[in-house]
């Protein structure tokens, strides 16, 4: 049965929660940005505090140790979005990006297609923050293509084998515990791709940091898997059935990394709309010259027609409806809307934004993954142009 959603998604329940989540973020969060970013890495105890505050586990239910109440998920559902939207003023996009990662895929994998037990053992300790995952699908021969992994788990008793190798995942490099997706059995094509739940201190797991150009706080990591042993308990759902699981998630991914978008981008608008407003050159402020206004209307209507079509996949979502394709359009969308909102940011504000000391220059670095995270924008086109010709 379809939900009826009000063309008003976010009422005062939402903006009360939206209210708790932006103090948090303005006061434990973006204070820290500039010295997290020249550390390159984060506090674990943020994690901790995040899920102390019930972050992590909004659309969860409570049995699992989540916030969403009986009957009322899509009260949870609009409330993580609220938290993704407001995550967008941290002032790091890795520092969302590794909450992001805990809430969003991890959790959601194991909630949706995990036991029962498998449930009831890693979704407490991963929404309380005690525990930090990660999910592990991209390899250095198959990004967008998931199709095309070779990552294998060869059946032995009890349990698997796993061999290969997975590189830019979030969280990677110190996850607890993995979600891994990897063939089980032979051929190309997605047949055959099983999803496991791997443990940090498996043996034949390891695992390195990698350094990106943006996100520079989020522990991405590449991880080598030499043998390790997975028992078959750590199967999750049904063996093969993973690709199928991977593709009903990146809906949920798809709309989360759109709603991030669309917020970063209105927030760097406005502060650049702000500076361009101070800077001044042939005797008045740059933001008064007829380029820079019809510059500036032109980004403002792009953000406010990728938040409407994002709002409109929400709606979608939330009322049940298959939107595979209008979650590649938002994403593909937002994303690069976004990128054009840091992309003018920091042309206003000309040699400075190029400088390391002004904090435009990583809006800038952290909104250029957005076309690429989560399925590039060219893999989102062509999920769009082959329903066009369904």
């Amino acid at each position: 049965m379809a939900v009826e959603i009000p063309y008003e998604l976010f009422g005062e329940e939402e903006e009360e929660f939206r209210r708790a989540a932006r103090a948090f973020v303005e006061k434990e969060l973006a204070p820290h940005a500039e010295e997290w970013e020249r550390a390159e890495a984060f506090p674990r105890e943020v994690m901790r505090r995040v899920g102390e505050l019930g972050f992590f586990g909004l659309k969860y239910p409570e049995k699992y140790g989540g916030q969403a109440e009986e009957g009322r998920e899509a009260k949870g559902i609009l409330a993580d979005a609220v938290l993704t939207e407001e995550l967008a003023g941290a002032g790091s996009g890795g520092v969302a990006a590794s909450i992001g990662a805990q809430k969003d895929l991890f959790t959601l994998y194991l909630y949706r297609f995990g036991s029962e037990e498998q449930r009831q053992r890693w979704l407490p300790p991963a929404l309380a923050g005690e525990i930090i995952g990660a999910l592990a699908v991209t390899e250095p021969e198959a990004g967008s293509d998931v199709a095309a992994i070779k990552t294998r788990a060869e059946r032995v008793e009890g349990g698997y084998l796993l061999r290969g190798t997975k590189v830019f995942i979030t969280n990677g490099a110190w996850a607890d515990a993995v979600v891994v997706a990897a063939r089980t059995s032979p051929g190309p094509g997605h047949e055959g791709i099983s999803l496991f739940l791997l443990e940090a201190g498996t043996p034949g797991f390891s695992r390195r940091r990698i350094r990106t150009l943006g996100w520079r706080t989020s522990q991405t990591g590449e991880l080598v898997f030499e043998d390790c042993f997975v028992p078959e308990e750590n199967l999750i759902g049904e063996e093969g059935r993973g690709f199928y699981y991977l593709v009903e998630n990146f809906v949920w991914e798809r709309l989360v990394m759109a709603l991030g978008a669309v917020a970063g981008a209105e927030r760097v608008y406005r502060s650049a709309k702000e500076y361009s407003l101070t800077r001044e050159a042939f005797g008045r402020p740059v933001g008064k010259f007829q380029s820079w206004r019809h510059r500036f209307a032109d980004l403002v209507t792009a953000i406010e027609e990728a938040k409407r079509l994002t709002y409109h996949v929400l709606r979608l979502y939330l009322a049940g409806q298959p939107c595979l394709k209008e979650a590649a359009m938002a994403k593909a969308y937002a994303t690069e809307v976004a990128f054009l909102a840091a992309d003018e940011a920091l042309q206003v504000h000309g040699g400075y934004g190029y400088m390391m000391e002004y904090p435009v220059q990583r809006a800038w670095r952290d909104a250029r993954l957005g076309p690429i995270g989560g399925g590039t924008s060219e893999i989102m086109r062509e999920i769009v142009a082959r329903s066009l010709s369904a």
